[in-house]
């Protein structure tokens, strides 16, 4: 992009994320390989109980309509892209071939083809990338992350980037072997450089999905990153990693008050525990649907909360 006065995003995003496949098949239905034609049907029934949830959630009420949104996948999401659309939700969509630790397109060169078809708000992407890990496969992932950047930025078409800095060997001995240590100590910094190495290879993504961090001074740091060098307009979301309420909600808590986040995107710290006991047969349909929808809103009340009282007190 020559300039980027068009780069960014001006409106809240509150995103409930079930675009989850391969680790999905597996870990909730220990489903191994490709899926039958019986197995799939299984998944997409699973995903359409919690788009229900998202749908009661909107017919409660109380929040901006037009900052609600589903991220959810081709492969398992049946029509759910098609109602997400009719009920005027923001509907955002993967590219990535699922289950790799290094991007590829999952349709190959025919990804443009499958974006213009389902016609998104958003396309998405999960990266993992850490600054010290291998040179050669971070300049092949930057690559093609380029090409889908350009790509959707000449067809108007706005790019969300979920970015995970996964621990090298070497980091996580330093932090003793502790994955929390290394979340506290040393992530922080390598998501900052991660940004400015990717966005300096030409990959400008309008909105960044970023893993939380524990203190606000680090959200604000990586908040300005995102915006350097005249991307005034690019905005972050929090995403939830299947951590704990009590995690995300302190993540929710740093995030929220700092100019330039604008939502989450959150996933299985929302449905994982009632759609795992729907399958159980220890919760009704319906009574999954609404703890779905009561944890959406309740992330959603925990952030403005703390958005309304820390820009309050800035101010």
């Amino acid at each position: 992009m020559e300039t980027f006065k068009d780069l960014g995003y001006d409106a809240k995003l509150y995103i409930l994320a079930f675009d989850h496949r391969g680790s999905f098949q597996k870990k909730m239905f220990g489903i191994e390989g490709d899926p039958t034609p019986e197995q799939t049907a299984t998944i997409s029934d699973a995903k359409h109980l919690i788009f229900e949830g998202m749908v009661k959630a909107v017919e409660r009420g109380g929040v901006d309509p037009h900052a609600i949104g589903v991220l959810v996948d081709e492969q398992f999401g049946g029509d759910i892209p098609h109602q997400a659309k009719q009920r005027d939700l923001k509907l955002a969509m993967p590219v990535e071939k699922s289950g790799q630790d290094m991007f590829d397109f999952e349709y190959g060169e025919r990804f443009g083809e499958h974006i213009e078809s389902f016609d998104p708000h958003f396309s998405k992407v999960l990266v993992r990338y850490n600054p010290e890990g291998d040179a050669d496969a971070n300049r092949d992932q930057a690559a093609k992350l380029r090409r889908l950047s350009e790509w959707l930025h000449e067809h108007d078409r706005k790019f969300l980037f979920e970015l995970l800095v996964p621990a090298e060997p070497a980091q996580l001995e330093a932090a003793g072997g502790d994955t929390d240590r290394y979340d506290a100590e040393l992530r922080p910094e390598l998501m900052r450089r991660t940004i400015i190495e990717l966005q300096d290879q030409g990959v400008e993504p309008d909105v960044w999905k970023i893993e939380g961090v524990d203190e606000r001074p680090e959200a604000e740091t990586l908040a300005r990153t995102t915006r350097r060098e005249g991307r005034d307009g690019v905005v972050c979301v929090l995403l939830g990693r299947g951590a704990s309420t009590e995690k995300v909600d302190h993540w929710l808590r740093q995030a929220a008050p700092v100019e330039g986040f604008v939502g989450f995107a959150i996933g299985r710290s929302i449905w994982w525990d009632a759609l795992k006991g729907f399958l159980a047969e220890e919760l009704e349909r319906e009574a999954a649907a609404e703890q779905i929808a009561e944890n959406y809103l309740r992330f959603i009340g925990v952030y403005e909360e703390q958005e309304q009282g820390g820009r309050a007190a800035v101010a």
